[in-house]
């Protein structure tokens, strides 16, 4: 019964991960939709609401210590609750990453953009989908979907090179566009951040799964 009872608050605590995480996606969507758009309340909104994310986390985190604490959980139910204590913290920063993009894009709200905005937007998309895909593979405890995320990170280095090497090519045509040019590329920094967040979800998984630790980030170099 007590085991029961453990497993049945993990499910629980599982559910809250995929709200968090899905008022994730939704912030790092809606920050560089504000960037894009020149949306000043919307990036006001995704600011205001990075409270909600800090929230989650906190109450999470106490769910996952009264657990151990009233529960005393052996071996694997231990590991998950352990690795929880982590996706969590990485879904927090993830949170603040695109609570800056929306402080940058308040920040350029008045200025013309030197160029469209088209692969930023990408870029997001594709943290989204990999923060998507990560959630996914930990509660199903799906190691080959978490390997998916491998060339999803190639992808994101790879758009994320492409962004820094045309945002230097404005920087060096003109010094005026140095301001606004380093600060599209963090944004881009931010975005590429977001990505290797999702991949330690990823490396969580296997490591809930099988027990071995594996470095995504390193494998997606090769």
């Amino acid at each position: 019964m007590a085991n029961e009872m453990l497993h049945s608050e993990l499910e629980h605590v599982e559910d809250d991960i995929l709200k968090m995480g899905r008022l994730l996606q939704d912030q790092v969507a809606r920050s560089v939709k504000a960037l894009v758009e020149k949306d000043m309340a919307l990036a006001k909104e995704v600011i205001a609401n990075d409270d909600m994310v800090d929230s989650m986390q906190l109450e999470l985190e106490k769910k996952c210590l009264s657990l151990i604490a009233l529960k005393q959980p052996m071996a694997g139910d231990l590991r998950l609750i352990g690795t929880v204590l982590k996706i969590i913290v990485d879904i927090e920063r993830m949170g603040d990453l695109a609570e800056d993009i929306a402080e940058i894009a308040i920040q350029l709200y008045e200025q013309k953009y030197i160029k469209p905005l088209i692969d930023i937007p990408r870029m997001a998309r594709l943290g989204q989908d990999m923060v998507e895909t990560a959630l996914k593979a930990f509660i199903d405890k799906d190691v080959p979907l978490a390997m998916k995320l491998i060339p999803m990170e190639q992808e994101m280095d790879a758009l994320y090179n492409q962004v820094f090497r045309e945002l230097l090519s404005y920087m060096m045509q003109d010094q005026r566009n140095i301001p606004q040019s380093t600060a599209l590329l963090l944004v881009a920094v931010h975005l590429e951040r977001i990505g290797d967040h999702a991949t330690n979800v990823g490396e969580m998984v296997i490591y809930v799964v099988e027990g071995k630790r594996l470095d995504l980030n390193e494998l997606a170099r090769k």
